[in-house]
């Protein structure tokens, strides 16, 4: 099981904590990974980061899709994986309505649709075996359309990229998107997983591969769920602080017909809570919508509590590992100290 720390997306003077990231690289974690939502980007950091280590994978988790255009996305990565001996990874997704339409000010549309056009632009850039060409149902390749010039012209990279080298993930963890990512993509990250349940997440993929024609042995595929840490002897005082940004996430983040946490929550097991969540939340109870996230999920999904517990859970993970059900842990950690406890407890 491979270990990856998620840097944020606050944009924070100064840049990542580089002091963090060298100590993770130090200490074999395989990735680094940033985000964006409507304030730091995720390619500019990912570039920072990669200049400033040696060894470790830095990947975008994710990169909003309806933001650049697919050939963007495939210049930025052919440049970074030139840049850095091939270490960049690329997450992309479609993030949501709210985003892409009230910030982007682009049409939400439909996103598997998007996420295949778009991975497969993406692919065919690095393989440069002819002109780009494409016509699809968002993209197309030379454009054509009306208010073109008719000027457009099929072409070819100048670069020179390895095909294989890059390893592309998605953003899924809704049934849909994880056949979609077991479909198209090296990899898939799940917002939370529980490692009890890894059937939910896995028995998806696999469908998506199988359709795709590919095995469904996932020794090629990583299923690299990202997973919130708290460490400290205050059990409760842990699972509190997570508790936080899970009711933000369950209950707002999305309209109540159309939020995929809260659907994926209930999946998990949850389904009491979810409804519990959401309504205290977009009744602008926020604080009874913390308090209506169970421990138990807090347990489940994530890690909390002394390190001794932290090392005790990290078990639980490296068992569902064995089949590859779980491939790497992408974790957000924001200190020496707890950076230094899950790699002993992965080891």
């Amino acid at each position: 099981m491979k270990l990856g720390i998620l840097l944020g997306y606050k944009g924070d003077a100064g840049g990542p904590n580089m002091e963090l990231i060298l100590e993770a690289e130090r200490l074999g974690y395989d990735s680094a990974w940033t985000s964006e939502a409507w304030g730091s980007d995720a390619v500019s950091p990912a570039a920072w980061v990669l200049a400033k280590t040696s060894k470790i994978k830095v990947g975008t988790g994710i990169m909003q899709m309806s933001a650049r255009t697919p050939s963007c996305t495939a210049m930025s990565a052919m440049s970074m994986q030139a840049m850095s001996g091939g270490r960049f990874l690329l997450g992309l997704g479609p993030s949501g309505p709210q985003v892409i339409e009230g910030w982007h000010g682009e049409v939400f549309g439909k996103p598997l649709k998007r996420t295949r056009e778009y991975i497969d632009i993406i692919r065919q850039i690095f393989a440069r075996e002819k002109p780009l060409e494409f016509q699809g149902e968002f993209y197309q390749i030379p454009n054509t359309g009306p208010g073109t010039t008719g000027l457009g012209k099929a072409l070819k990279t100048i670069m020179h990229p390895d095909p294989n080298a890059l390893k592309i993930y998605t953003g899924s963890f809704a049934p849909a998107g994880l056949r979609t990512a077991g479909a198209v993509a090296d990899g898939v990250q799940p917002i939370f997983m529980i490692p009890e349940k890894t059937g939910l997440v896995r028995e998806h993929v696999e469908e998506g591969r199988t359709k795709a024609g590919k095995s469904t042995d996932l020794s090629d595929f990583d299923i690299a769920p990202f997973v919130r840490i708290q460490m400290g002897d205050d059990l409760q005082a842990c699972r509190d602080a997570i508790k936080q940004e899970m009711a933000f996430y369950i209950g707002g983040m999305g309209a109540r017909n159309k939020n995929f946490y809260n659907d994926y929550t209930m999946r998990l097991g949850y389904e009491d809570a979810a409804v519990k969540i959401q309504d205290a939340f977009l009744g602008g109870q926020r604080k009874e919508a913390v308090a209506a996230v169970p421990d138990s999920l807090i347990d489940e999904t994530a890690l909390v509590g002394s390190a001794d517990r932290i090392k005790a859970r990290l078990k639980d993970w490296k068992e569902a590992a064995k089949d590859h059900s779980v491939g790497s842990l992408l974790i957000g950690i924001r200190d020496v100290e707890t950076l230094r406890v899950v790699a002993e407890g992965a080891a």
